[in-house]
């Protein structure tokens, strides 16, 4: 073993010495240290005569100081062209050089590592020249504070003030401003480590805050499902007014990106916990924002509200039995979130990721996004965002997670909404459940929303808070429901087999997306609408389905309509899914007895549940008709969807086998609640934190959807027909009749 020598003892210290010493001289080192390596051995020279010294024989050693080998410039040349591409070459490289270059191995050996040093040593000096001039600069920048606070004034009477007087407002300012100056460098370093950027520093302070801030960034292009990117953007880009106009952010507007996210932060958390005078309560609406209030507590803000645009703020608790990790998890990877709130999120995409957050966990995790959000039907236009989403480890056991929008960075004309900040507050609580208080604030240009549905909008029912969390409490109990293993056995058609639970409920989560996809306003999952389709109530869309296992190939055609219908929605809920009044209004069913097979139970109401159903036909070519159908309810809304499917498919699936080969095509209805607010009733008001389905309502109506998915035409290269069109209106407007009817005899 050779001898390294301690840098850090005092006779190596002129190695960060750039001056002449005589140890240099001692040594037979002449010049600097750099140019030295360039014309000898340099550095490696005291290596160097340790080593000849060991390989030779005592005897042999001369008293007088041994004369240094000097490399020829060849020799030095050729080193340092193999450095560049390769600073740790391995032993045979090492051999390779000592004979091309007529040098012993280990000269070589010791020339790479002497070279190594060297270079280490050079990137420290210039790390320390820089931190030496940042330190000038604070010291100078403390120097003019100091200076400063001896010189103020009173703004009273306008005579020297010490820091005792500083008024109350300008002390909580200058905390407040310290604490966003730490968050904000706190998220850059995160980003500098974790995402591999340099810092980008920016003079120029916000016109928001005043925070020095720096940002890193990385560009993440991530679509929903992370298998079809090409094709979701061009599907962005053809079809969706505000996601053509947005683009990843530019480098100037990522610093303010950052303060965004800090103030958002701050101000849900507020938002969330802070009671009266900021929130109200309603006897119609229930916990509503008190305006005055808000513009006080946050006169920043993202700037005023358009003109023609409506305020929408709403709050809303509960309770879910999902721990805090999995839930932050599902609401920070874009696909999860998307599918499980593929009711209100029709599609949403990452544009970049400006902080990962810190390793193993989301905390610090900044993401630029843009989304669509739907209603049920295609008379309530979506609203599309482009936002910040920022999550935020507050304490041990709780997170927030906020969303705002960048439109005031890049404002686009087409813009008919924008989210304030917007979000939930996760905490922890004990066996694996979680307490979610979440926040939604909104604005919003509402005039294009059809006349039946402006009272549920207004209510917030159709965008507010309650619909959130009303969702991912129903989500949470399905899918523990799919990974629960003790099913009571004494039912026959309950299915017990783990896999197979696993698989049905996989292959009916992808017929709810499905259905979601095609039966409200978007436009922006492969269906192209068609100008004139013979009704005004009713909206038909196109699809080709071609090399794709999941839908069967050809023409496929969507059709949706939407009316208000005077019976409560929960009875129109237990009418639609109850598989014995089927025969009622199911065109397609020919009027044959239904009989359920199967049957997944999926939360605490009855209503939700995974079931099987068999139609019994006269003839042979109905025996082998199965129905998938799916039955959702909670406070915000109920879903009855449903899909033939083929038996032996539905075999392997029970088995266990893989869903995502059996073709679906699915229909079904949303039933949602008018916002309407009578005697005897609120039918936008419910028991908060999900327990159970509380819209039926005294006197309220409910707003149906029907939408049908169709294949007119298994040539997906054939061309669609008028007729194909006509059928399908036929067909929706048929059902939609028999369904009143039913309806209207019953409640007499």
């Amino acid at each position: 073993m050779y001898h390294h020598p301690n840098m850090f003892e005092p006779h190596h210290q002129h190695i960060f010495d750039m001056t002449p010493k005589e140890s240099d001289n001692d040594l037979g080192l002449t010049g600097s240290r750099d140019n030295d390596f360039e014309t000898k051995s340099g550095a490696e020279v005291t290596m160097d005569n340790i080593l000849e010294e060991e390989l030779q024989d005592p005897n042999q050693r001369p008293n007088k100081k041994k004369r240094h080998h000097r490399h020829t410039q060849r020799q030095i040349q050729e080193l340092e062209s193999f450095f560049k591409e390769c600073p740790h070459p391995d032993d045979k490289q090492r051999k390779e050089l000592s004979r091309d270059l007529n040098l012993e191995p280990l000269q070589v050996k010791f020339w790479f590592q002497n070279k190594r040093t060297q270079m280490k040593a050079q990137h420290e000096r210039h790390e320390n020249s820089i931190l030496k001039a940042d330190n000038d600069k604070l010291r100078a920048e403390n120097n003019r504070y100091k200076d400063a606070l001896r010189n103020a004034t009173c703004s009273n009477c306008g005579g020297l003030s010490t820091i005792g007087e500083m008024s109350f407002d300008e002390q909580h300012l200058r905390i407040e401003n310290d604490r966003l100056r730490e968050e904000i460098d706190r998220l850059s370093s995160i980003a500098a480590k974790y995402v591999g950027k340099p810092l980008l520093a920016h003079s120029s302070p916000s016109p928001q805050l005043t925070s020095s801030h720096y940002t890193p960034s990385r560009s993440l292009d991530r679509e929903v499902g992370n298998n079809h990117q090409t094709s979701f953007l061009g599907e962005v880009y053809g079809t969706s007014d505000i996601m053509r106009t947005v683009s990843i952010p530019c480098e100037a507007d990522k610093p303010m990106i950052v303060e965004l996210a800090v103030a958002a932060m701050e101000e849900l958390v507020t938002m969330a916990q802070t009671g009266d005078p900021l929130w109200v309560l309603d006897d119609n609406l229930g916990e509503i924002i008190n305006e005055e209030e808000y513009l006080r507590t946050f006169p920043r803000g993202i700037g005023p509200k358009p003109i023609g645009f409506r305020s929408e703020a709403s709050r809303e608790s509960t309770v879910v039995v999902m721990n805090h990790i999995n839930l932050v998890e599902i609401l920070m990877d874009v696909s999860e979130w998307t599918t499980v709130f593929c009711g209100i999120v029709s599609r949403a995409l990452t544009l970049e990721v400006l902080s990962t957050g810190v390793a193993g966990n989301y905390n610090g995790a900044v993401q630029v996004m843009t989304a669509e959000f739907q209603v049920p039907s295609p008379l309530v236009p979506t609203r599309e965002n482009y936002f910040v989403r920022y999550c935020k480890q507050h304490s041990d056991n709780t997170w927030a997670i906020v969303d705002v929008s960048l439109d005031s960075l890049r404002p686009s004309p087409v813009t008919r909404s924008r989210r304030r900040p917007s979000g939930c507050l996760i905490q922890e609580l004990q066996n694996g459940y979680s307490k979610v208080t979440w926040v939604e604030h909104m604005e919003a240009d509402d005039s294009t929303v059809h006349t039946i549905y402006k009272p549920l909008v207004n209510t917030g029912l159709a965008f507010g808070a309650k619909r959130w969390v009303a969702t991912l409490d129903r989500q949470c109990e399905r899918l523990a429901s799919s990974m629960a293993s003790n099913i009571p056995t004494g039912d026959l058609s309950v299915i017990t087999s783990p896999e197979g639970r696993k698989s049905m409920m996989k292959l009916s989560e992808r017929m709810v997306m499905s259905f979601c996809s095609g039966v409200g306003a978007s436009t922006a999952h492969a269906w192209t609408a068609l100008a004139t389709t013979g009704s005004d109530d009713v909206r038909v869309m196109t699809r080709k389905s071609m090399n794709d296992p999941r839908r069967p190939p050809g023409i496929v055609l969507s059709a949706a309509t939407s009316f208000w219908i005077p019976v409560a929605p929960k009875r129109v809920f237990d009418f639609l899914r109850d598989e014995n009044s089927r025969s009622e209004w199911d065109i397609l069913s020919n009027g044959c007895l239904i009989q359920e097979m199967a049957h997944i139970a999926n939360g605490r109401d009855h209503g939700n549940s995974v079931s099987l159903l068999r139609v019994n036909g006269t003839n042979s070519g109905q025996s082998n008709m199965l129905i998938l159908q799916e039955s959702c309810t909670d406070v915000s809304g109920s879903y009855v969807i449903y899909a033939p499917v083929d038996a032996e498919a539905v075999n392997v699936v029970l088995s266990g086998g893989d869903p995502d080969y059996v073709t679906l095509l699915p229909s079904g209805f949303a039933i949602l609640p008018d916002g309407s607010t009578r005697e005897g009733g609120n039918a936008s008001v419910g028991a908060g934190g999900g327990g159970g389905n509380n819209l039926d309502v005294v006197n309220s109506g409910s707003l149906l959807t029907v939408a049908f998915q169709i294949l007119v035409d298994s040539v997906p290269t054939a061309k669609l027909s008028l007729g194909s069109v006509a059928t399908v209106n036929s067909l929706i407007k048929c059902t939609v009749e028999r369904i009143k009817g039913a309806l209207a005899c019953e409640g007499a």
